[in-house]
């Protein structure tokens, strides 16, 4: 071990630097060079690098250094290790075991499978480090309050892994409140927060998110480990027919031939999975969970026809931990060829080891989540990482939708690799009001402290908090919607204290109470003895229905809606799955980057025959549409408007037509407006362009389903107004985004295509 750089090496306690000498570490990591003297020196520190470069090592090795040298031992916990899924810090619990036992320091993992006996003798004696989830740190802090000093206040430092994960969410607010009532519980004024991420756009903004008020203090480390490569190739798939994704079902007494391109999946397509994924293990990213299922089933059943065994596995949040893990274990341990068709659910740092390549169905939304799936694929020594985009667009249609012919899908994705390979990621979200995070930290903390004056919440949660764009009269108001006769969630004791409320008390004693995002009700699905996982209440199902779960077929056999069970049996036929959830919003350089392309004439090397075909059929479209010089083009009865903006902008834009009585609708990166011509339309236009900013309650008026988070139905209008327009709108932008489509469009740039 030569050519370990003494620097950083030499920094590090002496049974660390043994640990590292076993591992037979050839030399440490760029970002472990860095990350160990700034984690030793103290204070807040953000690590980012490629996933797989050794964040987590380099902030526990100068961690545990840093408890090494310490003078004495106090009781407590000295490092609390947040992760944001149980499966996460089951894999890190194992990943760290061999260090802290070489060390002599305590590994701890609490989550809500760890049992009450190992968490009742952390509790009685705590040491070491704890991995916990921010929903098990609320628990332990509403639950326990009363031993919060005795927990917490020996605390060295607290590592929140995957930070991305939680920056501009409801839960990471819940974090940071939660991280700051520790501090204070523990009587520190504070308390080191070690944030690691493979995917930072604003290294800035993610440190003013670990320590709000004060990024500026925050030390900044980003690893320069460039890997090994990069091998990627988008493909382009026409869908032939009117399949959308949610064919009919099939009977089970039909063949499983439904179709070449049976829910939504082109013959072609699956051709292609089948003949790249096959005989090696790898991930493919397919989106939502129903298609998780369809393309999981489709696979299975590609190997039966070719009398193989499967290789393709689904892993999603609606299936059983078991069978989570089973696929899990069997991509890192078992070498057997094994593909996991997932969610987001394996786009962070679970150890999965090393898969041969990485597809994608589709975009996706972020160029960040693409950076972050790219990182899973090329650790070995010498391999490159491989990426494939998949992308399905309708077959054209003659006197078709305009935007059927400009194939967006395929353009997003051109659009997503180009900013990729400009080095450019979405920043993290601006700190919005979180009223609804703001009413359960309220609860969890009178529950914590047995109840406190609202001033002393104020400053707790607001002044010192989290939560600092809520002024006190806001405050105040919000206390008042949740004492509310129709709320009742807290009241006010002859003292002045604020206390539980009658359906605060319902809400708090739940085990549902802790996490910050709402949960869907939902019913196991149980073959035999085994239970598959689990499926929403608002998915409509009966008994004789067929259904596709854990990517395979199945026949309901019983619905017990008191126990919340439904028992099924393998059959042939089947449906998707029917999930709620909505996709993730574009950001404006995405969808700028999109128009370059389609007005440019670059070449793109990475994408297939199909591909080209469909890029140029788009840029003659484009044309042809007049695009390049309008922004708002005649269609049918009524007009088409490409602002090409981002979806928050969009958003607004269209619910601005609407305020004005307009009937309109956004479709795709358009809006359509109906029954006005586009010298109509130009006109509202101009009229928005050369005006103030429109009255921002009126347009938030026109927004449907504004409730969104777990309490926002505990809001007064008035106070989701105001959330709304802070966090989901953006009105300022009105009078900028109305100039732009009035004015003449400048002259469109040429992206350089990839070398």
């Amino acid at each position: 071990m030569t050519n370990l750089q003494r620097s950083a090496f030499e920094l590090l306690s002496e049974p660390v630097r043994r640990w590292i000498w076993q591992q037979k570490w050839a030399s440490l990591r760029d970002v472990q060079e860095k990350g160990i003297p700034a984690i030793l020196a103290g204070g807040d520190v953000v690590i980012s690098a490629k996933t797989a470069a050794g964040k987590t090592e380099a902030a526990l090795l100068p961690l545990i250094t840093r408890l090494a040298n310490r003078d004495q031992v106090q009781d407590g916990f000295s490092v609390l290790y947040v992760s944001p899924l149980k499966a996460l810090i089951n894999d890190q619990f194992r990943r760290l075991q061999g260090l802290c036992e070489a060390s002599g320091v305590l590994l701890n993992k609490w989550h809500g499978d760890v049992s009450a006996d190992a968490k009742a003798r952390a509790r009685k004696r705590p040491s070491g480090i704890v991995l916990i989830t921010p929903e098990s740190l609320e628990a332990l802090l509403v639950r326990r309050g009363s031993e919060a000093k005795f927990l917490f206040s020996a605390l060295d430092a607290i590592v929140i892994d995957e930070l991305h994960a939680f920056i501009g969410s409801e839960r990471g607010v819940q974090l940071t409140s939660i991280l700051n009532r520790i501090e204070i519980a523990a009587g520190r004024d504070r308390i080191d927060r070690i944030g690691l991420s493979a995917t930072l756009g604003d290294m800035a903004l993610a440190a003013e998110a670990l320590r709000p008020g004060e990024g500026d203090r925050v030390t900044r480390v980003h690893g320069l480990d460039e890997g090994n490569g990069v091998k990627l190739q988008i493909r382009g798939y026409l869908l032939k027919g009117k399949d959308n994704g949610t064919a009919v079902e099939v009977d089970e007494d039909e063949s499983d031939e439904a179709g070449p391109d049976e829910f939504g999946i082109p013959a072609a397509l699956a051709a292609d999975l089948f003949r790249f994924l096959r005989g090696d293990s790898n991930l493919l990213f397919a989106g939502s969970r129903q298609k998780v299922e369809v393309y999981a089933d489709k696979l299975r059943r590609m190997c039966e026809d070719a009398h193989l065994p499967n290789e393709f596995f689904p892993h999603h949040g609606s299936l059983s931990k078991s069978e989570r893990e089973d696929v899990e274990l069997r991509l890192r341990e078992d070498p057997r060829p094994t593909t996991a068709v997932a969610t987001t659910t394996l786009e962070l740092g679970i150890d999965i080891g090393d898969v041969e390549s990485v597809g994608q169905i589709g975009p996706g939304y972020s160029v960040a989540s693409i950076r972050q799936r790219l990182g899973r694929s090329g650790r070995r020594a010498g391999k490159a990482a491989i990426l494939r985009i998949f992308v399905i667009e309708p077959t054209p249609d003659k006197g078709g939708h305009p935007l059927d012919r400009l194939n967006l899908d395929l353009i997003q994705s051109i659009a997503m690799i180009e900013c990729l390979r400009e080095g450019w990621c979405e920043p993290p979200a601006p700190w919005g009001l979180h009223l609804s995070t703001l009413i359960h930290q309220i609860l969890a903390l009178i529950v914590q402290t047995g109840g406190l004056r609202p001033a002393a919440a104020w400053k707790l949660l607001c002044e010192r908090g989290p939560f600092r764009t809520v002024d006190r009269s806001t405050f105040a108001d919000l206390l008042r919607c949740m004492a509310s006769q129709e709320n009742r969630l807290i009241e006010q004791s002859p003292e002045g204290s604020l206390m539980i409320g009658e359906m605060g008390e319902r809400i708090t004693e739940s085990h549902e109470f802790y996490p910050v995002f709402a949960t869907e009700r939902e019913y196991r699905i149980i073959h035999e003895t085994r239970v598959l996982g689990t499926y929403p209440i608002s998915s409509p199902v009966a008994p004789g229905e067929t259904i596709i779960f854990s990517g395979r077929r199945w026949k309901i056999l019983e619905i017990d809606d008191v126990t919340h069970v439904i028992t099924v049996k393998t059959t042939r036929g089947g449906r998707p799955p029917y999930f709620a959830g909505d996709g993730g919003g574009i950001h404006d350089h995405v969808v700028g980057t999109m128009r370059k392309i389609l007005g440019s004439t670059a070449a793109y090397p990475y994408i297939d025959a199909v591909a080209v075909s469909l890029l140029a059929d788009a840029r003659l479209a484009f044309k042809e549409l007049e695009l390049e010089t309008r922004s708002v083009i005649p269609y049918g009865n009524g007009s088409l408007i490409f602002p090409w903006i981002g979806t928050k902008k969009l958003q607004t834009l269209m619910l601005a037509f609407l305020a004005r009585n307009f009937e309109a609708s956004s479709f795709g990166h358009s809006i359509e407006v109906q029954e006005v011509n586009v010298s109509g339309v130009e006109t509202f236009l101009r009229t928005l362009a050369d005006a103030d900013p429109p009255n921002g309650e009126v347009i938030a008026a026109r927004l449907a389903k504004p409730n969104l988070a777990k309490f926002d139905h505990h809001l007064s209008a008035d106070l989701m107004t105001m959330v709304t327009l802070k966090e989901r709108l953006d009105v300022a932008s009105l009078p900028a985004v109305a100039r732009s489509l009035t004015e003449p469009l400048p002259k469109v740039g040429k992206p350089s295509p990839m070398g």
